[in-house]
């Protein structure tokens, strides 16, 4: 066979490959159109969705929020949650936007169930929070042993004191040591508490735990 039949001519096939194109989309332009147009609308629908309702709804729950804050922080647990008839509570703001205001609300509705001596609530409140800071995320978990302490489930309350202790190595650490320890006095398992107090003693030291923990080992041993 000749190298002229072998090798087809360049702009020959050019030429091919524009037909083969034009056929296969004279063939499929009505799908390719209908593919087209679901593109463009499911574009337009995520824009909608984002720009004119949740942005809008994410903006009117945070404005929601803040007066339930308010109350949060000058100790009115009841009208967090509740509301004060003029504003919504905590309560109500998670069952109408639930996180778009934020995760920090299912941590203020535990802590303010927790005061109120609403155990199984806080529990249930503070288990739904999954920020992302580590210091509120140890301090969340805290709170659910304190909530299963006031139920007098000691072994899910020391649970949680101690994850809440791992969870993140810093100062705050000792008070939920210090929880765990008391826990373990309350279980009648004073080794454990010393090891408990003793880990406080060193290696956070310089806490506020760490100061006075002295008088908890010094207590036991005797």
């Amino acid at each position: 066979m000749s190298k002229k039949n072998q090798h087809q001519d360049p702009e020959q096939s050019v030429e091919q490959a524009l037909n083969t194109t034009e056929q296969f989309i004279e063939k499929y332009k009505k799908t390719l159109l209908y593919a087209a147009i679901a593109i463009i609308a499911i574009a337009a629908i995520g824009f909608a969705y984002q720009h004119l309702y949740r942005k809008p709804l994410i903006n009117e729950a945070l404005a929601q929020t803040f007066m339930a804050e308010q109350h949060f922080r000058s100790d009115s647990f009841a009208l967090a949650l509740n509301g004060d008839g003029n504003s919504l509570g905590f309560v109500q703001i998670i069952e109408e936007y639930g996180n778009k205001a934020g995760e920090s609300v299912y941590l203020y509705a535990g802590i303010s169930e927790l005061h109120l001596g609403n155990y199984d609530n806080a529990i249930s409140y503070l288990k739904k929070y999954n920020g992302d800071d580590a210091v509120l995320k140890a301090r969340s978990i805290s709170n659910i042993g304190d909530a299963y302490a006031g139920l007098e489930n000691y072994k899910e309350a020391l649970s949680n004191y101690l994850k809440a202790a791992d969870y993140a190595d810093n100062s705050f650490a000792a008070g939920y040591l210090l929880k765990a320890g008391i826990i373990y006095e309350e279980m009648g398992d004073n080794k454990k508490a010393i090891e408990t107090y003793t880990k406080i003693k060193e290696k956070y030291p310089q806490s506020v735990e760490g100061y006075d923990i002295d008088k908890y080992i010094s207590r036991l041993n005797q």
